[in-house]
């Protein structure tokens, strides 16, 4: 081969190299060690008949290779550093963005929860040990659970749908049934949005199963009382009826609703009385206005876009009893509320609901 390459540089005119420097500059090409000028680029595509991609692009794919083994190293090392601390931290900015969501809705936070997303699914793909990624898989759950929600209430459904995916696959890494039960409760809610009632129940009927004996009470209990809401959606009232007395049995005593297990629940007394009216609402049963009024006076302010829910159901058991001038007052301050957190699923109940007393009238 240094013959001929020596043969086709005079062949070209290219300067004269004697055969002992011409053996060199091919081992520290062939090493990385020398670069390739441009005359000898076109010897070599002569020598070998082949392409400069061909030839050179070997070299280039040794570089390539050799950064990403660098690039997999070094996030690897990074991933060390996330230790108790920072999981807490990360945790902390979960519960940051789930409070100003009840308190201002969705909209304004769904660059930041992305982002949040991201930093946590890295935080856990670079992570080796099951030992380091089972709490960042537990907190990546929480968070994507409220992801789900948050796409669900601007009306982006198949976002919220993967979402929730993200969250049920965090879970499993977790090893947390609560987590994952919460997360297939609150899936159902997308099935439900899409008309997909009856595949709605059976998942939530499913989830109460999956969680029943291995999950906080609260956990439990809340699980019942989405199912009892579902059923109401889909026509069942005896399996409604049926899921709010389990519901009760299982909350805890007194004024606390949150329970450390899943963050994302939020669930005493007063939750489930607003929840009991929501469904004696979607029944059509009489008590589903006192039931509603109860839950308003105490419940706590922060709650924005809850409050705009329970208003607008309100207004149904109003409209249901002949009261429009009550009807349209609770439309019209959910209506203001829902402006006020952007969110589209209630406006889309409002939407409904207006027409009806528009009718009624």
């Amino acid at each position: 081969m240094i013959v001929e390459i020596e043969n086709r540089r005079s062949i070209m005119g290219l300067s004269a190299v004697n055969r002992a420097s011409l053996k060199t500059y091919v081992s520290e090409w062939e090493n990385g060690r020398r670069s390739i000028g441009e005359g000898d680029r076109r010897v070599l595509r002569s020598v070998f008949g082949l392409t400069d991609g061909e030839l050179f692009e070997q070299v280039a794919a040794h570089d390539v290779l050799d950064a990403a083994y660098a690039e997999l190293a070094l996030r690897i090392e990074e991933s060390k550093s996330v230790d108790l601390r920072m999981i807490d931290t990360l945790a902390g900015q979960t519960e940051l963005f789930r409070s100003w969501d009840r308190q201002m809705g969705a909209p304004s936070l769904a660059d930041q929860l992305s982002a949040h997303l991201s930093t946590l699914e890295n935080a856990l793909a670079y992570s080796v040990l099951p030992s380091a990624r089972r709490p960042v898989a537990r907190v990546l759950s929480g968070a994507a659970t409220l992801a789900g929600w948050q796409a669900l209430d601007v009306g982006g459904v198949d976002r919220a749908w993967r979402h929730y995916e993200l969250a049920r696959r965090a879970a499993v890494e977790a090893e947390n049934p609560a987590l994952m039960a919460h997360a297939m409760g609150e899936q159902a809610y997308v099935l439900v949005d899409t008309g997909n009632i009856d595949l709605a129940f059976d998942l939530i009927h499913e989830a109460v199963a999956c969680a029943h004996g291995k999950v906080p009470n609260r956990v439990l209990s809340w699980l019942c009382a989405a199912e009892a809401e579902i059923a109401a959606t889909a026509g069942r009232p005896d399996d409604s009826h049926d899921a709010l007395e389990r519901s009760a049995e299982w909350l805890p005593d007194g004024q606390e609703m949150r329970d450390s297990e899943v963050p994302g629940i939020f669930l005493n007394g007063t939750h489930l009385t607003r929840w009991r009216g929501n469904v004696r609402t979607l029944l059509g049963e009489p008590g589903a206005i006192g039931e509603l009024c109860t839950a308003l006076d105490a419940m706590d302010g922060s709650f924005t876009r809850a409050e705009g829910s329970l208003r607008i159901d309100l207004a149904q058991g109003y409209l249901a009893c002949g009261k429009l001038g009550e009807a349209r007052e609770q439309a019209r301050l959910a209506r203001s509320l829902a402006s006020r957190t952007g969110s589209l699923r209630n406006r889309r109940r409002l939407d409904r609901l207006t027409v009806k007393i528009s009718t009624s009238t």
